[in-house]
């Protein structure tokens, strides 16, 4: 009896904190949907793997990241702790069980009207992500129930797609591939809305599937990374005191704003769904503006890429691409020596080191809207 006294304070205090919405919520799986800056390995299944040096600093080999090691959703998922996800297009070795992951590298929210080899960009938008998602539920839930065995250890449980969290990070290579495109930033800035629309209707028809809990990325500074300041150097000639883009970066923001605003609407629309925004822009920007205070070396010079120009970065020779000099294939795209002192691993994405600062920035709740933490991101119904 004096044990169970003892435990009442204890027991009372746990009471108040979970009514008073301070109890972290039980994600038993996240469904991740976006391009490269989550990618975990869906381009490399589907068009050839990510070559070294890739996954050099976590994994020690390629990990169908486009990164020296992990990925904000990667630290999203052990944060939550969860497997680090496979990709669903991955048909070896991958373990559905607490979740999967359908971004893919150059992914867009519109359909790009052209291919993969000709502009750069995936014909898997997020519309393609989203038809993915629903032969998942169908087909793993029939396996699960019919086959049995060992699917029962590899796919979900039915109650999990409405336990689970859902998360999104897209829209970068929209406004890219409009730039890409010859584009003006009026005609990049007009497309936005009907990006929200198509970003609107894909997140309405995963929650019909089940869907509840959604934490979903702006887009980051894309006026900051070497591939698109090259890329447009029109574009790119305006820069602030960081030396990024700030025709780009203002049309990152217009996004986001509208982003925002679609985010609210939609928990208007679903109150009995939790829908989270997270400024990762503002995280990335103040790695970005503040790298050497932080400990980081020049955040425009690329880490892994061929010595051209001011940022070491060359469009015709990636990270790991290789030249053929008298008969033999010569690696160029070479990294630098500590991978954690960059914020740029390749020109286009970041370092582990940096997508570990930006996870740190966000996970709290400080830029979420509602300023949910990342655990307690089912708690944000009707705010």
């Amino acid at each position: 009896m004096a044990g169970t006294a003892a435990l009442l304070p204890l027991v009372l205090l746990l009471l108040v904190q979970a009514s008073a919405g301070g109890a972290d919520c039980h994600f038993p799986a996240v469904f991740n949907f976006g391009d490269s800056n989550s990618d975990t390995g869906g381009l490399s299944a589907a068009f050839g793997a990510a070559p070294p040096p890739n996954g050099m600093t976590f994994f020690g080999s390629p990990a169908g990241r486009y990164c020296d090691g992990r990925l904000v959703v990667d630290f999203i998922v052990e944060n939550l702790g969860i497997p680090y996800l496979s990709a669903y297009l991955n048909s070896i070795g991958s373990n559905f069980s607490q979740g999967a992951n359908f971004a893919t590298a150059g992914s867009t929210i519109s359909r790009q009207n052209t291919s993969l080899f000709l502009s750069g960009f995936s014909p898997i938008s997020l519309d393609v992500q989203s038809w993915e998602f629903e032969q998942f539920i169908n087909r793993s839930q029939f396996v699960y129930n019919n086959k049995g065995g060992i699917y029962r250890e590899l796919l979900p449980k039915a109650e999990y797609f409405s336990q689970a969290l859902y998360t999104f990070d897209i829209g970068q290579n929209d406004i890219t591939a409009g730039y890409f495109a010859n584009r003006s930033t009026e005609q990049v800035i007009a497309s936005i809305p009907e990006l929200m629309e198509r970003l609107t209707s894909i997140i309405q028809s995963i929650h019909w599937f089940g869907g509840k809990y959604f934490w979903i990325h702006s887009t980051g500074p894309i006026g900051c990374l070497p591939y698109a300041l090259i890329r447009r150097p029109d574009i790119a000639m305006r820069k602030d005191n960081v030396g990024c883009s700030v025709t780009y970066n203002k049309v990152a923001q217009l996004f986001n704003q509208k982003l925002k605003e679609t985010v609210a609407r939609l928990r208007k629309t679903y109150p009995d769904a939790a829908f989270t925004y997270v400024d990762v822009y503002t995280a990335k920007y103040k790695l970005i503006s503040d790298a050497k205070k932080l400990g980081f070396n020049d955040p425009l010079l690329t880490c892994c890429g061929h010595d051209a120009g001011p940022y070491n970065y060359d469009p015709k020779v990636g990270c790991g691409g290789k030249v053929l000099v008298n008969g033999t294939w010569v690696v160029l795209g070479k990294p630098c020596d500590d991978p954690s002192r960059r914020v740029s691993w390749d020109g286009v994405h970041f370092t582990e080191a940096a997508n570990k600062f930006v996870f740190d920035q966000i996970a709290g709740g400080a830029l979420s809207d509602p300023p949910v933490p990342l655990r307690q991101a089912c708690r944000s119904k009707g705010q």
